[in-house]
């Protein structure tokens, strides 16, 4: 498909992860086109290893999870396709990429933004994890207060703390937002 498109030729092939990043350095492409999934390690872990070299990868995939988007630009990819761009703008993103310029397709682009607009996790104290975590597992309040050695009114307080944080106003909203966010684990 790109060895018919005008100024392009396919430098090599690679079938995993390990092989192009053995093979990179020795064919010393303009651009690296490279799936996140695939035998002998994942795309990610050999966008971490090109990067340092200043090779420019570009990430050519089906997979359009915002974990899997996110860990690829973070891992140093200079841009993002999914698998079903048109042979035009997979030859346009390269000749970017090429150029120094980063790409991400339309969809993925909407995901990064949507994904830097997401609140920061809340920021809870110890003490406000501990007793979240004691609601999580069904304890009452007079409960969590003898566990804790404190009343039951600096419990309320820790809790109110807690709902302000997450934006929750109860005790069950407050549980499911902290796995949410990654405070708490999931049960």
């Amino acid at each position: 498909m790109l060895a018919a498109e005008p100024g392009m030729e396919v430098a090599a092939e690679a079938g995993s992860g390990d092989e192009a990043v053995a093979l990179v350095p020795r064919v010393r492409p303009d651009v690296v086109l490279m799936d996140l999934r695939m035998p002998g390690g994942d795309g990610v872990s050999a966008i971490e290893r090109l990067g340092p070299a200043g090779h420019r990868v570009l990430v050519l995939t089906t997979f359009e999870d915002d974990a899997d988007i996110v860990r690829a630009v973070r891992a140093g990819a200079a841009g993002y396709l999914l698998k079903d761009a048109s042979r035009t703008d997979l030859a346009a993103a390269i000749r970017e990429v090429a150029a120094g310029r980063t790409v991400l397709s339309p969809s993925v682009s909407a995901k990064l933004s949507a994904a830097r607009a997401a609140p920061a996790p809340a920021v809870l104290s110890a003490r406000e994890a501990e007793v979240l975590a004691l609601v999580a597992r069904g304890l009452t309040n007079a409960e969590i207060g003898v566990r804790l050695f404190i009343g039951q009114a600096t419990v309320k307080t820790h809790l109110l703390r807690v709902f302000g944080k997450l934006g929750v106003s109860d005790r069950t909203a407050a549980v499911m937002a902290a796995i949410e966010q990654g405070v708490l684990p999931p049960p």
